[in-house]
């Protein structure tokens, strides 16, 4: 029997994750997708998408509904959740951004019979589960009903985290997101709740704060406190870059570094993390489904300070991890 999902949100995210289930050719059933936008509206963005290029089969609207390649999916527009039309949910992908607390995310199982859902965003409070593939993807027993991927700036960097500390051990550590701009921020200078978000994201950097850091003491409980971080918002639409720079409880060659992540590329990370020599810019990740590209030539070290620096396509590659914890989930259903 196909899994059925339900996507609350169908923005960037959202249209990506659902995107990346085609590609695979995954045995879903999608109950629905609940979004304040029309319909008409929500099959041209999924068609044509400027930063991540044309889906390639066919997209058009059958009545109030999406039909993407003969499928057709349910288009709702309700404001709570508790208005959603969805029944006999296997899960839940919560993606709008507006729900990151445990009450409201509990509405889906206990109000609309979901199974699970996952969050596509930090937590505001505790979950049953914060994952991040390839570093505590472990935990998961099947008993969990309420999980976060957590961000995808964390994605990114628990991982380069996770093979120094089992190498060398981290004592402790400071991360900087050099970030696409989001939709979060504002084309021309608005106001918004955060002064510097405030001004034009495309001619502006801007400094900001990120959890990202922070949470990596929740997948790797060990270094909870230790780590700490911020952001830089830089006037790309895709393709962010961590740099993080570390004390370890032992020293560390940048070659004896690159050689412990190459290795994890190839073994336990595997398609979580890709090992690169390359020269890349931002737009080389476009597309880059891994959530982190080691970049080699940029790893240092003075005895026990070391740097490290992982690319990550912020929206793709943070989308796909999506849809494997979803696979993974549905082993578990």
């Amino acid at each position: 029997m196909s899994m059925k999902i339900a996507i609350n949100g169908f923005g960037r995210i959202g249209r990506l994750v659902f995107r990346e289930m085609f590609n695979r050719k995954m045995d879903v059933e999608f109950v629905g997708i609940n979004d304040l936008t029309d319909a008409k509206t929500l099959a041209h963005l999924f068609k044509y998408d400027s930063t991540q290029g044309k889906f390639p089969g066919s997209v058009s609207i059958d009545g109030s509904n999406l039909n993407v390649d003969g499928i057709v999916i349910p288009i709702s527009s309700s404001r709570t959740i508790e208005d959603i039309p969805w029944k006999d949910v296997d899960i839940v992908i919560e993606s709008t951004g507006v729900y990151t607390k445990r009450a409201d995310l509990e509405k889906f199982i206990n109000v609309k019979g979901a199974k699970k859902v996952v969050l596509t965003a930090p937590a505001k409070d505790e979950l049953d589960a914060t994952v991040v593939l390839g570093v505590n993807d472990h935990v998961l027993n099947g008993s969990e009903k309420i999980l976060s991927n957590a961000s995808c700036t964390t994605n990114c960097l628990a991982p380069m985290v996770k093979v120094l500390n089992d190498k060398f051990g981290v004592e402790s550590g400071f991360m900087l997101t050099v970030h696409a701009y989001t939709n979060d921020q504002r084309i021309l200078d608005l106001p918004h709740k955060d002064l510097r978000r405030a001004r034009a994201a495309a001619v502006n950097t801007i400094p900001t704060s990120t959890g990202a850091a922070k949470a990596v003491g929740l997948v790797i409980p060990e270094l909870l406190g230790k780590l700490k971080g911020y952001s830089l918002r830089v006037p790309v639409p895709d393709g962010s870059i961590t740099d993080f720079s570390a004390i370890l409880k032992t020293p560390a060659t940048k070659d004896e570094i690159n050689k412990a992540m190459k290795e994890a590329s190839e073994t336990y990370l595997k398609g979580i993390m890709e090992y690169s020599e390359e020269p890349l810019v931002s737009s080389d990740i476009i597309g880059n489904p891994h959530s982190c590209i080691l970049d080699a030539d940029l790893t240092d070290s003075i005895g026990t300070f070391v740097k490290v620096v992982g690319w990550y396509d912020n929206e793709f590659g943070y989308s796909s991890r999506i849809v494997d914890l979803v696979a993974k989930l549905e082993a578990m259903l």
